[in-house]
């Protein structure tokens, strides 16, 4: 069993193009020996935004705080706390902080990405 508290886990930056005002911390994963899924921290800034992507595997997110706007297609979704939004594999998706306050939410992938 692994217990910490997520201040505890060190912030990245994504480092794809198209990201802006982002950080991550990797709250659970290989290193604590999980076998099945990542979990993820985000917190984007007012203004910001990740890229605008796609990928293979599936995401699951909870909203914790502030307010945005997720983006498939043509589409877009309002977003804030107590939120969830299933990403299905291959499905282009941007998450956006559209709020005067950090949009902060756990994001959860598979770990046989």
């Amino acid at each position: 069993m692994v217990v910490k508290h997520w201040k505890e886990v060190g912030e990245m930056k994504p480092s794809e193009p198209g990201a802006g005002g982002v950080k991550l911390r990797v709250l659970i994963g290989e290193e604590e020996g999980a076998p099945n899924f990542i979990m993820r921290y985000f917190t984007v800034e007012p203004g910001g935004q990740t890229p605008y992507h796609t990928h293979p595997w599936e995401h699951e997110v909870f909203v914790l705080s502030g307010k945005g706007e997720v983006r498939q297609g043509s589409g877009r979704w309002s977003i804030g706390p107590g939120s969830v939004v299933y990403v299905a594999p291959g499905e282009e998706h941007q998450f956006l902080n559209v709020g005067e306050e950090p949009l902060e939410f756990l994001c959860m992938i598979p770990i046989s990405k």
